[in-house]
C-alpha cells in the first residue's frame, strides 16, 4: 500500500496550494491532500476527485456528500488507509459548513482508523493532524493545535512535503500569537522568512511568500508588504501568471488599508489586468469598486456597477461567487446614494439569485448573508414589512447553523427595524421590548465571537466601527431613553464597560483581556463617570460604591459635540488664545461635571476615573474648567479602559523598586531629548532603581532586567506614538521599535510569577498618531496589555525640561504614605500650576493616569 501511495504521486493535490497561510484564529491552511489509488474501484476514485474538485470550487455540501459515499465504500472494502483519508476531506468540508460536531467526529474516526492499521504515508499523517489542528484552534484548544501542527510539520518534512512544513509552520506562529507568546511567534515568522529566501525561485516559493506576507499582515507586522512585495518580483521573474492577480490583490488591499489609495489602485488595477480566470478577474474589479466607495469617488464607481453585474451574473454558483455578490451589494448598501450606481431593483434581483443559487448548493451561511443584505435594501426603501421577513428569515437560518457573526447581523438588523416601526417615531413599549431583546440577541453573539471578529470571512467582514460599535451604542440609547430605571442604567454601564473590551479585543486582534474586579466597588472615595455619546444627546452615569447609579443627559448633536473637542485640542495650544481654552474647556465641564455638582453627587470624592468615549479620549480631563479652578485643583483625575479589567490594588509605598530606562541622544530618526538623561538619573536617586540610559536601553536589556529584578515601577523616557492602528502603536528601544505585543511580553516576563506584577508603567515621551482621532486607543491597549496595573503617559509630547519636573515631584509625592498613584499625579500636576513656568495646561494636563489610581 505504502509502496503504491508514493509510486501515484500523480493524484497529490493541495487544496489551497496557492494560499498556505490560515487567516488568523480561524482558517487555517487547508490540509495538502494524497490520493492514494492502491485497488480503487473506478466509482471511488470519481467520489474523491470529484469531492475535490467540488471543494476547490466552493461547493462544500456536494463535496462532503462525495467524500461520504467515498467514506462508505472504504468502510464496506476495510480499506482503512483510504477510508482514514476520506474523512479526514470530509472534516474539512463539515468545517466549512460550520458543521463541527461533525467534523470532530470525522476526524477523530479517521486518527483511530490510522492508528488501528498498517502504518500509514507520512504525508497522510501529516494532513489528518493538520485538519484536525484547524478545528481545534476554531474550538478554542489553542496548545492542543499547536501541538498538532509541530507533529504535522515532522510528517510533511519526513514526506519532502515543502509547501505543506511551510504552511504548518505558519500556522504555529499564528497559535503562538494567540497564545500570548508574541516573541516567539515573530522569531518563527522571521525564521521562514529567512528560508524562503534561501530557496531557489519557484511557484512554491511565490505561494509561500504570499502566504507569509497575509500572516504577517493579520497580526500588524509592518514586514507584511514587504514580503507580499518579494512574492510578486519573484513571480513576475519566473513568470508565475496564475499567482500575480492574487498577489497584486493582496498588496492593494494592504495598500488601501495603509491609507495609500493610489498605491492601492495602482496594484488592483494591474491584478484585474493579469488575471488568467474570471474569478481573480471579478476579485480585482470589485476592490477597486469597493476602493472608490471608500475614498468617496462614486464617479469612478459608477461604470465599473454594470461591469461586475454582469460578470457576477455569468459565473456558476460556488462560495466564492456568492460571497462576491454579496459583498458587492452589502457595499453598495453602505453607501448612501448606491441607487446612483446601480438601481435599487437591479440590487435586490441579485440578491434573490444569489439567496436561490445558495439554497441550490446548499450554503446556509451564504443564503443568511444573502437575505441580511436583501433585507438592507428593502430598510433602506422604508419597506418595513419586507426587510424585517428576510431579516428573521436570515436569523432563523443563522440560529440553526450556530453562526454567531451573521447572527449579530441579523439580529442587529430585526432590532433596528423594531425601533424604527412607525415613520421614524418612537417605537411602540411592545416594538421597543422586541428590539431590546434582538439587540440583546446581537451583542451576545458578539461577544461570543470576540477574537473571532477579525478572522470572519473577508468577504463579509465589515469594520468595527460600522458593525460591531453601533450595535453597542444603539441598544444603550434603547436603554436611556426616556426616564431610565436603576436595571437599565446598570445595564447601559455594562454596555459601554463590553464595548471598551470589545474594542481593545478588536485592537489587538485577539481576544486578550480578562476581567477582574468592580475596582469602583472597593474605593468608597471614588467618583466612576460614563460619558456616554449618542446619536442624539450625551449621557452621563455616575457610579460610586454603595449607591444608586446617577444619570444625566444633555441634548447636544455629534456635530456639535466634536466641533468643541476640535476646538478645545487646537485651543490647548500655548499660543492660542487663553479665553477660547477655556470657554471650550467650561462647555465640556458644564456636560460631564456640573449636573453632578450641583445635584452634590461628588460631595465625598477625593477621585474622578472617567471611563471616556470615543473622541472625548483625545481631552486632557484634568484641564476641565469651572471658570475658576481647573478639575485637577478640585480631584484626582484617572482614566479607565474599562474597570472589569482592573486589579483592586494600591502600591506600597515603602516597596517601590524601579526599572528607569531613556534615550536622551538622536536615535532612528527620532530627535534628541536632551533632559531625559537627568529625568533617568534624578528618579533613580529617589527610588531604589536599576538604570538603562542610551545604548543600554535594548530590547534584550529590558527583558532581562524585568526577569532578574523584583521591580514593580517601570519607567521609559523615550519617543514612542500611540495609535489605532496596531502597527502604528510602539515605543524606542536604542536598537529599534518595540511594538505593544512585544512590550507586553517583555514586561510579562517576570519567570512565571504573576505576583510580580508591574504596578506602574510610565511613558514620559510618547506622542499620539497625527490625524488619527482615535489614538488614544493605542495608550488604553497598551496600558491593558502591558499588564501593570496603571500606566502613566503623555497624550501628546511636552518640552522635556516639563516632563522632567513633573515626573521628578511624581516620584517625591508617590513615597509619601498614604499616597495613591492618582493623587501623586495631581500633587505635581499642581506644582506646575502654582510654582513653575508650564502652568499652562498643555505642559501638564497631557500626562494621564490610566488604570488602577490607588
Amino acid at each position: 500500500m505504502n509502496f503504491l501511495i508514493k509510486q501515484h504521486r500523480w493524484l497529490y493535490v493541495s487544496l489551497s496550494i496557492f494560499s498556505l497561510c490560515l487567516v488568523v484564529m480561524m482558517t487555517p491552511v487547508k490540509a495538502s491532500v494524497q490520493l492514494p489509488t492502491t485497488t480503487l474501484n473506478a466509482q471511488a476514485t470519481n467520489f474523491l476527485e470529484q469531492g475535490r474538485n467540488l471543494y476547490h470550487s466552493g461547493r462544500f455540501t456536494e463535496a462532503a456528500t462525495a467524500w461520504q459515499a467515498a467514506v462508505q465504500y472504504y468502510h464496506h472494502q476495510g480499506d482503512r488507509l483510504n477510508e482514514a483519508l476520506s474523512l479526514n476531506y470530509l472534516s474539512l468540508a463539515q468545517q466549512e459548513l460550520n458543521q463541527w460536531e461533525s467534523a470532530k467526529q470525522s476526524i477523530e474516526r479517521s486518527l483511530e482508523l490510522l492508528q488501528t492499521s498498517q502504518p500509514a504515508d507520512a504525508i497522510i499523517w501529516a494532513q489528518v493532524l493538520n485538519t484536525q489542528a484547524k478545528l481545534q484552534l476554531h474550538l478554542g484548544s489553542t496548545e492542543t493545535a499547536l501541538a498538532n501542527w509541530q507533529k504535522a510539520q515532522k510528517y510533511y518534512e519526513q514526506a519532502g512535503d515543502t509547501i505543506g512544513s511551510l504552511g504548518t509552520q505558519i500556522n504555529q506562529a499564528q497559535a503562538l500569537q494567540s497564545l500570548g507568546f508574541y516573541r516567539r511567534s515573530q522569531q518563527q515568522l522571521q525564521a521562514l522568512t529567512q528560508k524562503l529566501a534561501a530557496m531557489p525561485d519557484s511557484e512554491v516559493k511565490v505561494s509561500s511568500l504570499r502566504s507569509l506576507g497575509l500572516a504577517l499582515q493579520m497580526i500588524g507586522d509592518r514586514q507584511s508588504q514587504e514580503v507580499l512585495e518579494q512574492s510578486l518580483a519573484i513571480a513576475q521573474k519566473i513568470d508565475a501568471k496564475p499567482q500575480l492577480s492574487s498577489i497584486l490583490l493582496s498588496l492593494g488591499k494592504n495598500a488601501g488599508s495603509s491609507q495609500n489609495p493610489e498605491v492601492a489602485l495602482d496594484y488592483l488595477e494591474q491584478a484585474e489586468q493579469v488575471a488568467t480566470n474570471p474569478g481573480d478577474s471579478l476579485q480585482g474589479r470589485l476592490a477597486r469598486f469597493q476602493l472608490f466607495l471608500d475614498y468617496d469617488k462614486p464617479e469612478y464607481a459608477v461604470p465599473l456597477a454594470p461591469q461586475l453585474l454582469q460578470q457576477l451574473q455569468a459565473l456558476p454558483p460556488s462560495r466564492d461567487s456568492l460571497y462576491a455578490a454579496i459583498n458587492f451589494v452589502a457595499t453598495l448598501n453602505r453607501y448612501d446614494n448606491s441607487r446612483q450606481i446601480l438601481p435599487l431593483k437591479e440590487q435586490a434581483q441579485l440578491m434573490a439569485a444569489t439567496v436561490k443559487s445558495a439554497q441550490q448548493i446548499q450554503d446556509a451561511a451564504a443564503e443568511a448573508y444573502a437575505l441580511h443584505q436583501w433585507g438592507q435594501l428593502y430598510r433602506r426603501t422604508q419597506q418595513w414589512k419586507e426587510a424585517q421577513e428576510l431579516a428573521k428569515k436570515s436569523l432563523n437560518i443563522a440560529r440553526q447553523i450556530t453562526s454567531d457573526d451573521i447572527i449579530a447581523q441579523s439580529a442587529w438588523q430585526v432590532g433596528q427595524l423594531y425601533r424604527q416601526q412607525g415613520d421614524g417615531l418612537r417605537p411602540t413599549v411592545g416594538d421597543r421590548a422586541k428590539a431590546i431583546a434582538a439587540y440583546r440577541e446581537a451583542v451576545k453573539a458578539l461577544k461570543s465571537l470576540r477574537s473571532d471578529l477579525v478572522a470572519i470571512n473577508s468577504d463579509v467582514q465589515f469594520s468595527f466601527r460600522e458593525s460591531v460599535e453601533p450595535v453597542y451604542r444603539e441598544l444603550v440609547s434603547l436603554l436611556l431613553d426616556n426616564n431610565p430605571t436603576q436595571t437599565e442604567l446598570v445595564q447601559a454601564r455594562e454596555l459601554i464597560e463590553s464595548l471598551q473590551v470589545a474594542e481593545l479585543d478588536n485592537f489587538f486582534r485577539e481576544a486578550c483581556l480578562d476581567r477582574a474586579t468592580q475596582i469602583d466597588q472597593v474605593d468608597s472615595s471614588a467618583t466612576v463617570i460614563y460619558p456616554i455619546m449618542l446619536s442624539d444627546r450625551l449621557a452621563v452615569i455616575l457610579s460610586q460604591a454603595g449607591k444608586p447609579l446617577r444619570y444625566y443627559v444633555t441634548q447636544a448633536s455629534p456635530t456639535q459635540i466634536d466641533r468643541t473637542l476640535n476646538n478645545l485640542l487646537v485651543a490647548l495650544n500655548p499660543v492660542s488664545d487663553t479665553k477660547d481654552r477655556e470657554r471650550y474647556s467650561q462647555q465640556i465641564y458644564d456636560w460631564l461635571i456640573r449636573p453632578g455638582e450641583i445635584d452634590q453627587a461628588f460631595k465625598d470624592s477625593k477621585t474622578l476615573v472617567f471611563v471616556l468615549d470615543g473622541k472625548l479620549r483625545n481631552i486632557p480631563m484634568a484641564a476641565l474648567y469651572d471658570g475658576k479652578q481647573y478639575l485637577i485643583e478640585k480631584y484626582a483625575v484617572a482614566l479607565s479602559p474599562g474597570l472589569q479589567l482592573m486589579a483592586a490594588q494600591s502600591l506600597q509605598q515603602n516597596k517601590i523598586k524601579a526599572i528607569v530606562a531613556g534615550i536622551s541622544q538622536p536615535r532612528s530618526g527620532f530627535s534628541a531629548l536632551p533632559a531625559v538623561e537627568s529625568e533617568v538619573q534624578q528618579i533613580s536617586e529617589k527610588v531604589p532603581s536599576s538604570m538603562l540610559l542610551n545604548q543600554k536601553f535594548t530590547n534584550q536589556a529590558l527583558g532581562d532586567r524585568m526577569k532578574s529584578s523584583n521591580a514593580n515601577v517601570v519607567h521609559l523616557a523615550t519617543h514612542g506614538q500611540f495609535s489605532s492602528r496596531l502597527e502604528d502603536t510602539y515605543l524606542l528601544t536604542w536598537d529599534g521599535q518595540v511594538s505593544v505585543k512585544e512590550l507586553s511580553e517583555l514586561l510579562k516576563n517576570r519567570g512565571g510569577n504573576s505576583a510580580k506584577a508591574i504596578e506602574l508603567l510610565v511613558l514620559s515621551a510618547c506622542d499620539t498618531a497625527t490625524g488619527d482621532d482615535r489614538a488614544v486607543l493605542g495608550l488604553a491597549g497598551l496600558a491593558v496589555k502591558s499588564g501593570a496595573r496603571s500606566t502613566i503617559a503623555t497624550l501628546w509630547p511636552v518640552k522635556d525640561k516639563a516632563a522632567e519636573m513633573l515626573m521628578t515631584r511624581f516620584y517625591d509625592q508617590l513615597r509619601q504614605p498614604n499616597m495613591t498613584k492618582a493623587e501623586a499625579l495631581r500633587q505635581a500636576q499642581i506644582n506646575l500650576i502654582r510654582q513653575t513656568d508650564f502652568q499652562d495646561p498643555f505642559f501638564w494636563s497631557a500626562f494621564v493616569l490610566v488604570g488602577n489610581w490607588l
